[in-house]
Protein backbone atom coordinates (compact mmCIF):
# COMPACT_ATOMS: atom_id res chain seq x y z
CA UNK A 1 0.00 0.00 0.00
CA UNK A 2 1.44 3.28 -0.89
CA UNK A 3 2.11 6.20 1.58
CA UNK A 4 0.16 9.03 1.99
CA UNK A 5 1.87 11.82 1.04
CA UNK A 6 2.77 13.96 3.67
CA UNK A 7 1.40 17.20 4.71
CA UNK A 8 4.10 18.42 7.71
CA UNK A 9 1.65 16.91 10.14
CA UNK A 10 -0.62 14.08 10.82
CA UNK A 11 -3.82 13.26 12.64
CA UNK A 12 -1.84 11.29 15.14
CA UNK A 13 -0.95 12.49 18.68
CA UNK A 14 1.85 10.95 20.96
CA UNK A 15 3.17 12.31 23.81
CA UNK A 16 6.68 13.84 23.01
CA UNK A 17 8.42 10.49 25.11
CA UNK A 18 6.69 7.98 23.10
CA UNK A 19 7.88 9.61 19.73
CA UNK A 20 11.41 9.37 21.09
CA UNK A 21 10.99 5.92 21.26
CA UNK A 22 10.77 5.62 17.93
CA UNK A 23 13.91 6.33 17.43
CA UNK A 24 15.23 3.40 19.73
CA UNK A 25 12.48 1.15 17.87
CA UNK A 26 14.10 2.84 14.56
CA UNK A 27 17.81 1.87 15.73
CA UNK A 28 16.25 -1.26 16.57
CA UNK A 29 15.37 -1.74 13.26
CA UNK A 30 18.76 -0.12 11.94
CA UNK A 31 20.37 -2.90 13.84
CA UNK A 32 17.68 -6.32 12.53
CA UNK A 33 18.33 -5.06 8.99
CA UNK A 34 21.80 -5.01 9.44
CA UNK A 35 22.19 -8.32 10.69
CA UNK A 36 20.26 -9.98 8.25
CA UNK A 37 22.40 -8.43 5.74
CA UNK A 38 25.10 -9.63 6.87
CA UNK A 39 23.86 -13.18 7.49
CA UNK A 40 22.58 -13.43 3.69
CA UNK A 41 26.58 -12.23 2.82
CA UNK A 42 29.06 -14.12 4.86
CA UNK A 43 32.27 -14.44 3.01
CA UNK A 44 31.89 -17.80 3.81
CA UNK A 45 28.44 -18.22 1.70
CA UNK A 46 30.72 -17.14 -1.11
CA UNK A 47 33.61 -19.26 0.02
CA UNK A 48 31.86 -22.69 0.21
CA UNK A 49 29.62 -22.20 -3.37
CA UNK A 50 33.29 -21.64 -4.86
CA UNK A 51 34.60 -24.68 -3.20
CA UNK A 52 31.37 -26.89 -3.67
CA UNK A 53 31.34 -25.50 -7.43
CA UNK A 54 34.94 -27.05 -7.46
CA UNK A 55 34.13 -30.42 -5.70
CA UNK A 56 31.58 -30.93 -8.30
CA UNK A 57 34.21 -30.32 -11.38
CA UNK A 58 36.52 -33.19 -9.35
CA UNK A 59 33.63 -35.66 -8.93
CA UNK A 60 33.06 -35.05 -12.83
CA UNK A 61 37.29 -35.28 -13.68
CA UNK A 62 37.15 -38.39 -11.35
CA UNK A 63 34.06 -40.45 -12.98
CA UNK A 64 36.19 -39.65 -16.29
CA UNK A 65 39.74 -40.95 -14.40
CA UNK A 66 38.35 -44.07 -13.50
CA UNK A 67 36.38 -44.87 -16.95
CA UNK A 68 39.77 -44.19 -18.27
CA UNK A 69 41.69 -46.29 -15.72
CA UNK A 70 38.94 -49.25 -16.27
CA UNK A 71 39.28 -49.55 -19.85
CA UNK A 72 43.00 -49.21 -20.05
CA UNK A 73 42.84 -52.39 -17.44
CA UNK A 74 40.91 -53.86 -19.81
CA UNK A 75 43.09 -53.15 -22.69
CA UNK A 76 45.72 -54.56 -20.50
CA UNK A 77 43.91 -58.09 -19.82
CA UNK A 78 42.91 -58.06 -23.64
CA UNK A 79 47.02 -57.49 -24.29
CA UNK A 80 48.10 -60.48 -21.41
CA UNK A 81 45.09 -62.33 -23.13
CA UNK A 82 46.17 -61.88 -27.30
CA UNK A 83 50.02 -63.14 -25.44
CA UNK A 84 49.28 -66.14 -23.61
CA UNK A 85 48.33 -68.41 -27.05
CA UNK A 86 51.38 -67.18 -28.84
CA UNK A 87 53.75 -67.80 -26.21
CA UNK A 88 52.02 -71.18 -25.63
CA UNK A 89 52.44 -71.88 -29.45
CA UNK A 90 56.04 -70.75 -29.43
CA UNK A 91 57.20 -73.20 -26.74
CA UNK A 92 55.62 -76.08 -28.14
CA UNK A 93 57.74 -75.25 -31.09
CA UNK A 94 60.91 -74.49 -29.80
CA UNK A 95 60.30 -77.83 -27.86
CA UNK A 96 59.80 -79.93 -31.54
CA UNK A 97 62.95 -77.97 -32.83
CA UNK A 98 65.17 -78.93 -29.74
CA UNK A 99 63.87 -82.50 -29.32
CA UNK A 100 64.14 -83.81 -32.94
CA UNK A 101 61.08 -84.75 -33.32
CA UNK A 102 60.50 -83.10 -36.71
CA UNK A 103 62.85 -85.12 -38.80
CA UNK A 104 61.54 -83.61 -42.54
CA UNK A 105 63.93 -80.88 -43.72
CA UNK A 106 61.16 -78.84 -45.42
CA UNK A 107 58.69 -78.96 -42.36
CA UNK A 108 61.42 -78.12 -39.68
CA UNK A 109 62.49 -75.18 -42.26
CA UNK A 110 58.91 -74.00 -42.07
CA UNK A 111 59.06 -74.91 -38.02
CA UNK A 112 61.79 -72.66 -38.24
CA UNK A 113 60.63 -69.68 -39.96
CA UNK A 114 56.94 -69.83 -37.64
CA UNK A 115 58.92 -69.57 -34.71
CA UNK A 116 61.10 -66.46 -36.02
CA UNK A 117 57.52 -64.83 -37.17
CA UNK A 118 55.79 -65.93 -33.38
CA UNK A 119 59.03 -64.12 -31.57
CA UNK A 120 58.44 -61.31 -33.72
CA UNK A 121 54.92 -61.28 -33.03
CA UNK A 122 55.42 -61.51 -29.28
CA UNK A 123 57.62 -58.73 -29.24
CA UNK A 124 55.26 -56.08 -30.69
CA UNK A 125 52.22 -57.66 -28.49
CA UNK A 126 54.65 -57.18 -25.68
CA UNK A 127 55.49 -53.58 -26.78
CA UNK A 128 51.90 -52.70 -27.28
CA UNK A 129 50.99 -54.16 -23.78
CA UNK A 130 54.15 -52.26 -22.48
CA UNK A 131 52.28 -48.92 -23.47
CA UNK A 132 49.16 -49.76 -22.50
CA UNK A 133 50.60 -50.26 -18.77
CA UNK A 134 52.13 -46.64 -18.87
CA UNK A 135 49.50 -45.53 -20.02
CA UNK A 136 47.21 -47.36 -17.22
CA UNK A 137 50.53 -45.81 -14.65
CA UNK A 138 50.00 -42.63 -15.94
CA UNK A 139 46.06 -42.82 -15.62
CA UNK A 140 46.00 -44.02 -12.29
CA UNK A 141 48.54 -41.42 -11.24
CA UNK A 142 46.14 -38.64 -12.39
CA UNK A 143 43.41 -40.14 -10.69
CA UNK A 144 45.38 -40.34 -7.43
CA UNK A 145 46.14 -36.68 -8.00
CA UNK A 146 42.50 -35.94 -8.61
CA UNK A 147 41.54 -38.01 -5.24
CA UNK A 148 43.86 -35.99 -3.08
CA UNK A 149 42.28 -32.54 -4.46
CA UNK A 150 39.02 -33.90 -3.93
CA UNK A 151 40.43 -34.64 -0.33
CA UNK A 152 41.39 -31.48 0.44
CA UNK A 153 38.31 -29.53 -1.16
CA UNK A 154 36.55 -31.81 1.30
CA UNK A 155 37.85 -30.51 4.21
CA UNK A 156 37.66 -26.98 2.93
CA UNK A 157 34.16 -27.47 2.70
CA UNK A 158 34.06 -29.14 6.20
CA UNK A 159 36.02 -26.12 7.27
CA UNK A 160 33.97 -23.59 5.46
CA UNK A 161 30.61 -25.05 6.93
CA UNK A 162 31.96 -24.79 10.50
CA UNK A 163 32.99 -21.29 10.34
CA UNK A 164 29.58 -20.78 8.54
CA UNK A 165 27.88 -22.29 11.09
CA UNK A 166 29.08 -20.75 13.74
CA UNK A 167 28.95 -17.24 12.14
CA UNK A 168 25.18 -17.96 11.56
CA UNK A 169 24.44 -19.10 15.21
CA UNK A 170 26.13 -16.04 16.69
CA UNK A 171 24.00 -13.62 14.32
CA UNK A 172 21.16 -15.53 15.18
CA UNK A 173 21.58 -14.73 18.91
CA UNK A 174 22.52 -11.05 18.29
CA UNK A 175 19.48 -11.13 16.19
CA UNK A 176 17.31 -12.78 18.68
CA UNK A 177 18.26 -10.46 21.36
CA UNK A 178 17.48 -7.41 19.01
CA UNK A 179 13.89 -9.03 18.25
CA UNK A 180 13.34 -8.92 21.99
CA UNK A 181 14.29 -5.76 22.74
CA UNK A 182 11.97 -4.65 19.35
CA UNK A 183 8.97 -6.44 20.70
CA UNK A 184 9.32 -4.69 24.18
CA UNK A 185 9.69 -1.06 22.68
CA UNK A 186 6.86 -1.97 19.73
CA UNK A 187 4.61 -2.76 23.04
CA UNK A 188 5.01 1.01 24.65
CA UNK A 189 3.83 2.80 21.03
CA UNK A 190 -0.08 3.43 20.35
CA UNK A 191 -1.13 0.88 17.67
CA UNK A 192 -1.86 4.24 15.39
CA UNK A 193 1.98 5.71 15.75
CA UNK A 194 3.50 1.71 15.12
CA UNK A 195 1.22 1.25 12.23
CA UNK A 196 2.01 4.73 10.49
CA UNK A 197 6.01 3.94 11.43
CA UNK A 198 6.22 0.50 9.54
CA UNK A 199 4.13 1.42 7.03
CA UNK A 200 6.81 3.87 6.11
CA UNK A 201 9.64 1.85 6.61
CA UNK A 202 8.30 -1.02 4.36
CA UNK A 203 8.42 1.40 1.78
CA UNK A 204 11.55 3.40 2.75
CA UNK A 205 14.32 1.31 2.46
CA UNK A 206 13.02 0.26 6.09
CA UNK A 207 13.39 3.69 7.67
CA UNK A 208 10.58 5.28 8.97
CA UNK A 209 11.33 7.52 11.55
CA UNK A 210 14.22 9.72 11.60
CA UNK A 211 15.84 12.84 13.92
CA UNK A 212 15.28 16.21 12.89
CA UNK A 213 18.53 17.60 13.98
CA UNK A 214 20.14 20.90 13.26
CA UNK A 215 17.00 22.04 10.63
CA UNK A 216 17.81 18.62 8.44
CA UNK A 217 16.55 15.42 8.37
CA UNK A 218 18.36 12.84 9.40
CA UNK A 219 16.35 10.39 6.95
CA UNK A 220 16.92 11.82 3.69
CA UNK A 221 19.51 14.09 4.92
CA UNK A 222 17.66 17.29 3.28
CA UNK A 223 17.78 20.97 5.27
CA UNK A 224 14.24 21.35 6.08
CA UNK A 225 13.14 24.72 4.52
CA UNK A 226 12.38 28.12 6.35
CA UNK A 227 8.14 27.82 6.07
CA UNK A 228 8.27 24.35 6.95
CA UNK A 229 10.19 25.34 10.31
CA UNK A 230 8.24 27.66 10.68
CA UNK A 231 5.26 25.19 11.08
CA UNK A 232 7.14 22.64 13.38
CA UNK A 233 8.27 25.12 15.57
CA UNK A 234 4.33 25.57 16.09
CA UNK A 235 2.91 22.55 15.85
CA UNK A 236 2.11 20.52 19.60
CA UNK A 237 4.90 18.59 21.07
CA UNK A 238 2.19 15.81 20.59
CA UNK A 239 1.71 16.04 17.15
CA UNK A 240 3.41 13.62 15.14
CA UNK A 241 5.32 15.42 11.72
CA UNK A 242 6.21 13.94 8.91
CA UNK A 243 9.27 15.15 6.49
CA UNK A 244 8.08 16.90 3.40
CA UNK A 245 10.68 15.39 1.30
CA UNK A 246 10.66 11.73 2.36
CA UNK A 247 7.41 11.08 4.28
CA UNK A 248 9.06 9.89 7.41
CA UNK A 249 8.16 10.49 10.65
CA UNK A 250 9.99 13.38 11.92
CA UNK A 251 10.91 13.60 15.64
CA UNK A 252 11.90 16.30 17.11
CA UNK A 253 14.60 16.56 20.25
CA UNK A 254 16.73 19.07 22.08
CA UNK A 255 19.31 18.97 18.66
CA UNK A 256 16.27 19.77 15.90
CA UNK A 257 17.65 23.69 16.08
CA UNK A 258 13.47 24.82 16.23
Amino acid sequence: MPVPAPTGGTDIKADPAIQLRLLDLQTIDSAIAQLEHRRRTLAEHADLARHQAERAKLASELVAADTRVLDLEDDQAKAEADLEPVRQRLVRDEKRIADGSVSDAKALSGLVDEVTHLRRRIGDLEDAELEIMEALEAAEADRSKLRRQAEHVDAQIETTTRARDAQLEKIGGELAEQQTERSSVAAELPTDLLGLYVKIATGHGGVGAAELRRRRCTGCQLEINAADLRQFAAAPADEVLRCEECSRILIRTAESGL
